[in-house]
């Protein structure tokens, strides 16, 4: 599937390019759906794109667009992913003046929560250090930390034995992320390997995500991303 011109379901109107919901003042107001931004980065484990989304699809009134990185394209046909895409040239495109809106502000201002699923070793240290080059770290360095934003880890084990992985990671916790951790397992390099969030831990995370009325609902997309970038080889 083709990005569809800029336009987020639901987005509030923040100029030409956005479109507002059409309303009908005699009908009760309908229940706005919980919003869920996936970031994709460049690790094999982005092969699970398309399965990620389509189970987080499966969560009631839920809605989700995909930010992604341009080496994540390797891994996965747009056509796959069911949702809204954008990339960077879609940062750029819809920018023509000054009065024009910014794509990385109207996502973070879109999405209730953020879910950076798989988050690659490139990315992870450039987000610790406040780097944003590229429409996702560009949203991950606007995001309102008000909102709940979880990363998941994915790289080879020497990357993340490396000591500046606990660094980064922690830099990451600091600034009020999520992480969901990493397991030992068999990599697609053949190596054994820590690559992917542990079975058994989503009770500590969740927990962190609060006790609101959309804590179940996050806590699914939480479990979500742990099992599927859990499966099979990374």
């Amino acid at each position: 599937m083709e990005p569809s011109s800029g336009r987020l379901p639901g987005l509030e109107a923040t100029g030409p390019h956005m479109e507002p919901r059409a309303t009908c003042s005699a009908a009760a107001p309908l229940r706005r759906q919980f919003r869920v931004l996936v970031g994709v980065t460049g690790s094999v484990a982005a092969l699970k794109l398309p399965l990620l989304v389509s189970k987080l699809l499966d969560i009631p009134d839920l809605e989700v667009a995909v930010v992604t990185t341009e080496r994540a394209k390797h891994f996965y046909s747009p056509r796959d992913v069911p949702v809204t895409l954008y990339s960077d040239a879609d940062e750029w495109e819809m920018w023509k003046c000054r009065s024009d809106p910014v794509l990385h502000i109207d996502l973070r201002r879109w999405a209730d929560l953020m879910l950076v699923a798989p988050l690659d070793a490139n990315t992870l240290g450039k987000v610790a250090s406040g780097i944003c080059d590229n429409l996702l770290t560009c949203v991950i360095r606007a995001w309102d930390r008000s909102k709940p934003l979880l990363f998941c880890p994915a790289m080879n084990t020497a990357m993340w034995e490396h000591p500046i992985t606990e660094q980064q990671v922690g830099q990451l916790k600091a600034f009020g992320y999520i992480e969901i951790p990493c397991v030992a397992k068999k990599l697609v390099c053949g190596d054994q390997g820590w690559a992917q969030q542990a079975r058994g831990q989503a009770t500590e995370s969740a927990c962190a995500l609060g006790t609101g009325p959309r804590s179940d609902r996050e806590t699914l997309i939480h479990r979500h991303a742990r099992d599927l970038l859990l499966e099979g080889a990374t």
